[in-house]
């Protein structure tokens, strides 16, 4: 090539010009025509992968998360033998979003069950991950434990070896900054974490308000996977389209191989160059077919996936129709207790009414007790005056 980047030819994946590019300490093997990315064995080996969303530290706020990745994306660790260190590297198409030196003062905090964070001096910035399970966090942060202690063994080791040598160093040590993010500078306090509380009219039925709560948490949840599940079935629909186009076309290059290979064993089937050719295209052959059949059985992986989403999509509608019935049930049992309540106001009015009535009849009896107590005093006085 004029530029100096070679021509490889990968089996199974469209052919282009590949070039070597360096990302911090790492030499990454570039391919040009549809960007993907090997990291080589020079120096740095990966030694665990793993898949997460990644964000770092808003530089302004200091406190929100910013995603630098649209989607989940290889999280591997990486150590150079060389310099004996373990780094924490992330690519996202061409892009280098985590280049990170683990170092003896870091610190990975798990802020949630599926989120977690450390500070990186060097770079200025908080780096976070979030993950699609808990067994996924836990993993990366007993790595990232033992890769820390890691480091610190082969620091102590590299103390010890310069005091051995009694070589007065005159470098001053410029070891790693505590990080100047606290988990309150990064996710806020406590009274900001919190996730604000949706006020609600309150029912007075407490039994059907806590029924339309737990549906519509379940609810809210299956809108959330129902969002990835369409995210992920419209990426992998385009990507069935695009592995078809070159499914066919690998059947086109695989029987125009083999009509040249018939061509070439009418024209010159004795001569040692002729073979040498068809053994290169038969081997071309057998690569295209693997490649073939292992791109068949991945779309069986996707429709698989999608009959996955359409089950949940039925169970989405079935829940969904379960929380209309039980609004429908708590709008019934309230209608129910504003009956009851309206009932009992009256029931209490007109008991009202009634001990009105018979204080009154209470009144007037007095009065009559007393007129009648006045004539027996009267009468008894006529009995002795006679």
């Amino acid at each position: 090539m004029e530029d100096g980047s070679m021509v490889i030819r990968l089996p199974g994946r469209s052919r282009g010009p590949v070039a070597f590019e360096e990302i911090g300490e790492t030499t990454v093997l570039r391919y040009k025509e549809v960007h993907h990315f090997f990291f080589l064995p020079f120096r740095e080996q990966p030694i665990f992968s793993t898949r997460a969303h990644v964000f770092q530290i808003d530089p302004n706020t200091k406190k929100n998360w910013v995603p630098t990745s649209k989607h989940a994306v290889t999280v591997s660790y990486f150590y150079d033998s060389v310099r004996n260190v373990y780094r924490i590297i992330s690519l996202d198409g061409s892009k280098a979003i985590i280049n990170s030196t683990i170092s003896p003062n870091m610190t990975f905090t798990k802020t949630s069950q599926k989120f977690g964070q450390w500070a990186d001096s060097r770079a200025n910035t908080v780096y976070g991950l979030g993950f699609s399970s808990e067994n996924h966090l836990k993993k990366f942060a007993e790595k990232f434990a033992e890769f820390k202690e890691a480091a610190r063994i082969a620091k102590e080791k590299s103390h010890e070896k310069a005091e051995l040598a009694s070589t007065p160093s005159q470098e001053s040590a410029t070891g790693d900054m505590q990080s100047p993010f606290t988990p309150e500078s990064v996710n806020g306090t406590d009274e900001e974490r919190a996730t604000p509380d949706i006020s609600h009219n309150a029912l007075p039925f407490p039994h059907g308000s806590a029924i339309n709560k737990h549906w519509e948490a379940e609810l809210a949840a299956l809108k959330g996977n129902n969002a990835k599940l369409t995210a992920a079935l419209l990426e992998s629909t385009a990507n069935v389209k695009q592995w078809k186009q070159q499914l066919a076309a690998y059947r086109e290059e695989a029987e125009r191989l083999h009509k040249r290979v018939t061509e070439l064993e009418y024209t010159c089937s004795q001569t040692n160059v002729i073979k040498t050719h068809k053994t290169e295209l038969n081997q071309t052959i057998e690569e295209l077919e693997s490649a073939l059949k292992t791109k068949e059985e991945e779309i069986d992986g996707l429709k698989a996936e999608v009959e996955n989403a359409r089950q949940l999509q039925a169970q989405r509608d079935s829940l969904a129709q379960k929380l209309q019935e039980t609004e429908t049930r708590s709008r019934d049992l309230v209608g129910q207790l504003a009956d009851l309540e309206q009932r009992l106001e009256s029931n209490q009015l007109g008991q009202e009414a009634f001990l009105r009535n018979l204080r009154t009849l209470l009144e007037l009896l007095d009065g009559k007790i007393f007129e009648l107590t006045e004539l027996r005093d009267n009468l008894a006085k006529l009995v002795e005056g006679s």
